[in-house]
């Protein structure tokens, strides 16, 4: 519910280059999980191995930096769903990468999810024109999407890592993008309107959810959750929509009906008969 909200308000923080965004973003979660993990009385949990730190801080500001940059040189829409193959992705990646089964009735659930997402992308009324620059977005969007599941999928052999560490992550995130940002872009001031936008986006989907994201990745099944995250480039592409960045096809509908199908067939599918 949370990551579905991310494209609308990254949208609604539009005008601010990518790194300036992501580490706006990122500072903000740092400061309140930080707060949070103090109050709790477990800031030694950010005490944590080299690699550990690689994984939660290049997993945290790759993906955001390549997303981020997608919608600023990509059609919103195009450029979100095509971000969305990794939900696929990360029940690809159980199966080399955790030993975990995926069986046929698991795989035609994730099929199914990818065949709502491909008909949005196909759909050409779904956003605005292309421009020039749209092929590097399309291709920070795929970025986005590998580097997100390596992360997400990765978590659970660093299962000893707790889920506090994720507010040190989110602080160096913040720090990298911000000396990016000053190296390589030109600050703008954001609006009142840009700093609501940043400011929402701190709090749930580049703050909270990723807390929740590590628990779920931890702790339940990767398989599941990517196939039940197709649901989220669904709502996504529905509140972009609705805020007027793209317009409504039968395509939304039909794709909601193939994300919700697919993610009942993963839900009910069994370790082992698939």
């Amino acid at each position: 519910m949370l990551w579905a909200t991310l494209a609308l308000l990254a949208r609604g923080a539009a005008g601010l280059p990518p790194f300036e965004l992501t580490a706006l973003g990122f500072g903000i979660a740092a400061v309140l999980g930080l707060a949070v993990v103090a109050l709790r009385g477990r800031l030694r949990a950010l005490r944590q191995p080299p690699l550990a730190w690689l994984h939660g801080v290049g997993g945290l500001f790759g993906y955001h930096a390549l997303y981020f940059a997608a919608l600023a040189l990509a059609p919103a829409v195009e450029a979100n769903l095509l971000n969305y193959l990794w939900p696929l992705l990360i029940v690809l990646l159980s199966a080399p990468l955790l030993g975990l089964r995926l069986g046929p009735r698991r795989l035609l659930g994730v099929a199914l999810g990818l065949l709502g997402c491909a008909l949005l992308l196909l759909d050409k009324g779904a956003g605005a024109a292309a421009g020039p620059d749209a092929p590097l977005g399309f291709a920070c969007a795929a970025a986005a999407a590998l580097v997100w599941a390596l992360y997400s999928v990765l978590a659970r052999r660093l299962a000893a890592v707790p889920t506090e560490a994720v507010a040190g992550f989110c602080a160096s995130a913040a720090i990298l993008a911000a000396l990016a940002h000053l190296g390589f872009e030109r600050s703008v001031a954001p609006t009142a309107g840009q700093w609501l936008a940043v400011l929402l986006l701190g709090l749930g989907p580049v703050g909270a959810a990723f807390f929740l994201w590590d628990v779920g990745m931890k702790r339940g099944d990767p398989r599941l959750l990517g196939t039940l995250a197709y649901a989220v480039p669904v709502a996504s592409t529905l509140l972009l929509i609705l805020a007027g960045e793209g317009a409504f096809g039968a395509s939304v509908g039909i794709a909601t009906l193939l994300v919700a199908g697919g993610g009942m067939l993963a839900a009910t599918a069994r370790d082992g008969g698939g």
